[in-house]
């Protein structure tokens, strides 16, 4: 519905009724479950009926409707809210709702992306929800920018006290206010009550005053009056230059009553357990709201007829915007074809093998390369770097497009600032609005920031593709703190960890070479149902050895793990490492051959996660059962522990790095071909 549409006259009584259905159910469905944070959904209630009635635009048929408003929940803990409001819109069933964190109900304590219900987001981790919805507005405008403002619509996200606290709102608000984007309308749910204190307690900050610093447009309104909301919700989508963050003060618990009738609101413990673990009385509390205690998951007979016309209206926006769309279309079919590819969810056509890649170089100059033909042939991907990007080379991609800044989003490029944490989930934002393929790049190290959102990619299976350069100790002079050491094997546990669609949640890939690392890019892609991660050196590394066509025996790598070197009989050893460890095994087994006539087969696994769900027979092939192996990583032991198996070794670090220059640290380190030599005869001693 268009805003003329929204000022019209409402029935108050019907909409404070809704709310009010919306309190009883979410009441119920935590009592019953026995578990869940009641209160604050039956605060929110009043913000989500009006936001989902009046103003949010959706298609009833069509869930996935690309043109739709998108809505991110921050507070994952007050899903109950969220399935309520959906229910008065169709998408969940009272059934469903009563079985509310129960095993194989699709209503799970916090939600998890779905967006035919309705869900746009995973969210429980606090703060990145809100986060992800600056992402998706970012993609909007970028959108809008190339096909046409009639595909514009907003992005409206719901945050709590907690989710303002979180560090990672720092990042979404000052990138969100330096942008501008207009088309951002976040409510903050302000009870001032938390799981353990209340608000008052652990921060005296001025809220507004610091978004208004970040450049929002803020509105303080009294969050369970259903009129203020209605009218800052109307000068939100009026605003054209700044995000609009709109202070909602509500009572967490709105309506809870006790066993005697008196009022159980603005309490501590209604956050984070039944009403009836915390002493309010939910029958009581369900007659105060005007529901029927016998019978709580029920939807009053007025509020259904009222989203009748609600969802009637909602289709007739949405089916005269389709028509819109579709004459567009007719105008212009090259931009439709292109805008069908974009959200087709399809790999691009690239031809990899013509990217140019200079010999010994390092594998973040390769993904430099890589990144340079994106530019020119992708043109619906962001890529952003948390101010690192003549460093991590994501300035490959940047070269051939420009950053996106206020008014202007017909840049690729995302200048994050020194925010990674903030600069990964609003990669998840992009890729979950959908139409753009988001990369961000930053230091191996710094991955550490990032874990909370590539854990969210890995749930919420989206294609984002993290580029980690400065891959090992080799960083050098810039010591330990710099130098990742156990951060490899950290994310290669995301390769054993399924998703709930039984695949591996991420794909993490460490090329050897700069064929590889072309490779690499090749796989990830083509990856469009889970992350991935590619972990690239700062350090030049010598190509692996070629009986031609280096590009083309790269590919093998496609498979996880591949033979590099092998011997024309039964080996005698198997030496196996992943990026530059796999060149120093090429070197040491030179001298070993040299040496004496030993039968050396050298293995590249790029992803051992990969290489395991490649056929047994494939497997025995590249590592024969009842061979010695020998692992080489710079990271800890473990991370090729499961390859040598219990016979071999796996060499490695079991300390943090020095300062001093890289070379230096192969040595002193046992990097060498020399140790390599030292190592193997150990082992086969």
């Amino acid at each position: 519905m268009d805003l003329k549409e929204m000022k019209n006259q409402v029935d108050l009584t019907v909409t404070d009724k809704a709310a009010n259905n919306i309190r009883i159910l979410a009441a119920s469905m935590v009592e019953k479950a026995k578990s869940g944070h009641p209160g604050g959904a039956m605060g929110g209630a009043d913000f989500i009926n009006v936001l989902y009635s009046e103003f949010l635009n959706f298609d009833p048929s069509d869930m996935n409707w690309i043109n739709r408003d998108r809505f991110f929940l921050d507070p994952g803990h007050m899903s109950p809210m969220l399935y309520s409001i959906l229910s008065l819109t169709g998408n969940y069933t009272m059934e469903e709702l009563a079985n509310f964190r129960q095993w194989g109900s699709p209503t799970p304590g916090h939600p998890e992306v779905d967006p035919a219900r309705g869900v746009e987001n995973t969210s429980g981790p606090l703060g990145q929800g809100h986060t992800m919805a600056v992402g998706a507005a970012i993609t909007e405008r970028f959108l809008a920018a190339r096909f046409g403002e009639w595909m514009s619509h907003k992005i409206y996200t719901f945050i709590s006290d907690g989710g303002i606290q979180e560090e990672i709102a720092q990042g979404a608000g000052r990138i969100a206010g330096n942008l501008g984007l207009s088309n951002l309308i976040m409510f903050y749910d302000s009870n001032n009550i938390q799981l353990s204190t209340k608000v008052e307690e652990v921060t005296i900050e001025n809220t507004a005053k610091k978004y208004e610093a970040w450049g929002w447009n803020v509105i303080s309104i009294d969050g369970n009056s259903s009129s203020e909301i209605r009218v800052a919700l109307i000068a939100a989508n009026n605003e054209t230059e700044r995000p609009t963050l709109i202070i909602g003060k509500t009572l967490m618990g709105k309506g809870a009553v006790d066993a005697n009738g008196v009022s159980f609101e603005n309490k501590v413990s209604t956050h984070g357990q039944p009403l009836g673990a915390a002493g309010a009385s939910l029958a009581k509390t369900i007659e105060n709201l005007g529901g029927n205690s016998e019978n709580p998951f029920q939807i009053f007979p007025e509020v259904q007829e009222y989203f009748k016309e609600v969802l009637q209206k909602k289709q007739e926006y949405a089916n005269a915007k389709k028509a819109e769309q579709a004459e567009w279309a007719k105008a212009n079919p090259e931009l439709a074809a292109k805008l069908e590819k974009f959200f087709s969810n399809e790999a691009p056509d690239i031809d990899y093998a013509a990217i140019a890649q200079k010999s010994g170089s390092a594998t973040r100059a390769a993904s430099s390369a890589v990144l340079a033909e994106l530019a020119q042939k992708v043109d619906n991907m962001i890529v952003s770097s948390a101010d690192l990007s003549n460093s991590d080379k994501t300035d490959g991609f940047l070269k051939n497009t420009k950053a996106i800044v206020k008014g202007d989003f017909s840049g690729a490029f995302l200048q994050a600032g020194v925010a990674e944490l903030t600069m990964a989930a609003i990669c998840n934002g992009i890729a979950l609005h959908g139409g753009v393929t988001a990369a961000c790049g930053t230091f191996f190290v710094f991955s550490d920031y990032m874990k909370p959102a590539v854990r969210l990619s890995a749930l919420m299976q989206v294609p984002v593709k993290y580029i980690w350069t400065h891959d090992a100790f080799r960083v050098g002079e810039d010591g330990p703190t710099h130098q990742p050491i156990e951060q490899e094997a950290q994310i290669r546990l995301l390769e054993q960890l399924k998703n709930h669609s039984g695949q591996m949640s991420l794909l993490a890939l460490r090329p050897a070479d700069v064929h590889e690392g072309t490779v690499a890019w090749k796989m990830a892609m083509e990856n469009t149902k889970t992350p991935t991660a590619l972990i690239l050196s700062r350090q030049n590394i010598k190509d692996l050895p070629s009986n031609g066509n280096r590009y083309e025996e790269a590919l093998q790598a496609q498979k996880g793990a591949y033979i590099v070197q092998k011997p024309e009989s039964t080996p005698d050893v198997i030496l196996l490492a992943s990026g530059s460890e796999v060149a120093t095994l090429v070197a040491g087994a030179e001298i070993l051959r040299s040496k004496s006539d030993l039968k050396i087969q050298i293995v590249s696994v790029p992803s051992e996660g990969l290489f395991r769900t490649q056929s047994a027979e494939y497997q025995a092939e590249v590592i024969p059962a009842g061979i010695p192996v020998l692992g080489l990583t710079a990271g800890l032991p473990v991370t090729l522990q499961g390859l040598v198996g219990a016979n071999g070794k796996s060499v490695g670090l079991d300390h943090f790095g020095y300062s001093a220059p890289a070379g230096v640290l192969d040595e002193k380190f046992g990097y060498t071909a020399e140790n390599v030599v030292k190592e193997v005869e150990a082992l086969l001693r």
